[in-house]
């Protein structure tokens, strides 16, 4: 069925200095509107870990989504995920989003002592770790024999509420990795290229506009005729609500590596007056599709208004 491409927001965090504080982010995003809350899955510089605090917080909530942005394949076997993603999904009476990537941030590798592979194995990898998900969701026992993972006979258990599993988001920036999401997954987030596994001066040159346009054209190739059928999504970090929209994207541009003009375009960055922000998220969803916009914690109260403007529309 094609994705009617109405919009709604999500907000992503990671961490609060109580149980308490966790939960009152959970319910504050709901009151105002926000479809989803989601978490990142990284070692260095986060405190909780997504699976017990989604659960927390679906268990405060009663329509809030919760999801990840993304799960770090390579941080668990694909059987635990698989497991521990069910698991949620049942807790929160359907109400997950399953993102998964392939890994991107060295410090984490480096940090755990773990192998940071080269981008072709980390993705072969990835993809292999997500049909292994998706297979124990399934009905019945389920096999695999892959390069980097073998499953023999095993009835995935329990099983997710949302049939025939949570809606999958897949997060990457290179051509073959938003391929495969073209090919398998629900929703799309569509990111700069990380590859050099840090956030540096190429990342923000390849959000521009001409990059994002091509990005949406692997998204598309990779999709096929079902590229109508998904949800496109975008993690926003610089959300400002200001009368000097201008001067906003003339101090950023240097940050880019961009014109103040090409800053202006980039879809990770929402600024203005409401008025202002609602056009530009307008503009971009008829200019990339992109529907489903997500932003830090931080910002949670500046882009209420435009939620409460734009949710559902």
């Amino acid at each position: 069925m094609a994705h009617d491409r109405r919009f709604r927001f999500g907000v992503q965090a990671g961490r609060a200095t109580s149980g308490r504080e966790w939960v009152e982010i959970a319910r504050k995003a709901e009151d105002l509107g926000y479809s989803t809350l989601s978490m990142p899955d990284h070692f260095v510089n986060q405190e909780f870990a997504p699976v017990p605090a989604l659960a927390a917080a679906a268990a405060a909530t009663t329509t809030l989504r919760v999801g990840t942005l993304v799960f770090d394949n390579d941080y668990k076997h694909p059987v635990v995920l698989a497991k521990e993603a069910a698991t949620l999904d049942l807790l929160s009476d359907g109400r997950l989003e399953f993102g998964l990537g392939a890994g991107w941030q060295r410090t984490d590798y480096d940090a755990a002592g773990m192998q940071y592979d080269d981008p072709g194995v980390r993705v072969d990898r990835f993809e292999e770790g997500l049909a292994v998900i998706k297979g124990l969701w399934a009905d019945g026992p389920f096999s695999f024999e892959g390069k980097h993972y073998r499953i023999s006979e095993l009835d995935g258990f329990p099983k997710p509420v949302q049939r025939p599993g949570p809606p999958v988001l897949v997060g990457g920036g290179a051509k073959r990795v938003l391929g495969i999401a073209g090919r398998e997954a629900d929703i799309v987030g569509i990111n700069p290229n990380l590859r050099a596994g840090e956030v540096n001066a190429d990342t923000g040159k390849d959000a521009a506009e001409e990059s994002y346009l091509r990005k949406v054209q692997w998204i598309r190739d990779g999709a096929g005729e079902r590229f109508d059928d998904i949800e496109l999504h975008v993690l926003v970090f610089v959300c400002i609500e200001t009368d000097d929209r201008d001067g906003v994207f003339q101090a950023m541009a240097g940050g880019f590596g961009l014109t103040p003009e090409g800053a202006a375009e980039v879809p990770l960055a929402v600024v203005g007056t409401v008025d202002q922000m609602c056009e530009t998220l307008a503009s971009r969803r008829e200019k990339y599709g992109i529907s489903y916009v997500t932003v830090q914690a931080d910002a949670i109260d500046t882009l209420a208004p435009v939620v409460a403007r734009l949710a559902g529309t």
